[in-house]
């Protein structure tokens, strides 16, 4: 492709109790991806474990480990980057809910931690707290593909319009959200910042969903998306197991902040973001 353009596959992945048969599945669902021409493979979050917090400890495994192992062999295997989606991470006595990416030589080449733990209370709707076994992570990450800065969030990650601004200030022209949502937030709060973040940003926005298992006890939304710098959807589907691929050129941001140039017209003078650490 030209040096501006760019194929992605973003796997909607089923996700059962069996942690050796969710990294084969995902393996299957990356080899189909790059023998359609992608350059990066994303998967979901918690693509190797049931999402809850009873099973963040039981699924909890070290990086490197027996999951990101499999991603390391297959990045290196198709010649490709892969976005690890998220595992539950053990570190010492402490767990994450961690994304992890690979270059084509199979190399690690960035390691997000969720820097905003899923706690909320909707009466009616959803209780959850993963605060109750998840530590948060501290730090922004991003890393560089041949076409353009990638920065990363985890599924809450979204929500918090301050780091998809400072992702825009690092340079990224596209953000990638392993996320899932679920029956309450999904129907009406999913697409919605996803056009957000890519809007007041000027970027591509990227998120991947776990496919939805109505017998499991968190039911995700689906529904994985791509959207562009104008704050349209250019590719999604619905619930069900699939790969959704999007074609996306990094010239267009530009073109976009050209036609409407808010990142020159904010007023520093008056209000900014900036990072911390």
């Amino acid at each position: 492709m030209a040096a501006s353009k760019l194929r992605l596959a973003l796997i909607q992945l089923s996700v059962g109790m069996k942690k050796a048969e969710n990294i084969s599945r995902a393996l299957q669902k990356v080899k189909e991806a790059a023998g359609n021409g992608a350059e990066v493979v994303a998967l979901p979050e918690c693509f190797n474990s049931p999402y809850g917090t009873s099973y963040f400890p039981e699924y909890a495994e070290p990086i490197p480990g027996e999951s990101t192992n499999a991603l390391s062999s297959a990045a290196k295997e198709h010649g490709i980057f892969i976005v690890g989606g998220s595992i539950p991470e053990r570190d010492g006595d402490k767990l994450y809910n961690t994304c992890t990416v690979w270059n084509p030589e199979g190399q690690m080449v960035a390691k997000h931690r969720k820097i905003h733990l899923f706690d909320i209370d909707v009466p009616g709707g959803i209780t959850f707290r993963e605060s109750d076994s998840l530590t948060s992570g501290n730090q922004l990450t991003t890393f560089d593909l041949p076409q353009c800065k990638v920065g990363i969030g985890i599924c809450y990650d979204i929500r918090f319009a301050e780091l998809a601004q400072l992702y825009g200030k690092l340079g990224c022209k596209l953000l990638l959200y392993p996320g899932a949502f679920n029956m309450t937030t999904g129907p009406v709060h999913w697409e919605l910042l996803q056009r957000g973040r890519a809007l007041d940003n000027q970027l591509y926005v990227g998120t991947i969903s776990p496919a939805r298992d109505v017998d499991s006890n968190y039911v995700a939304w689906g529904h994985t998306t791509m959207v562009s710098p104008w704050g349209e959807v250019i590719a999604t589907t619905e619930h069900e197991e699939t790969v959704v691929y999007s074609d996306i050129d990094l010239d267009y941001v530009e073109k976009v902040r050209q036609m409407v140039p808010i990142l020159k017209q904010k007023r520093t003078d008056v209000y900014d973001v900036v990072q911390k650490s």
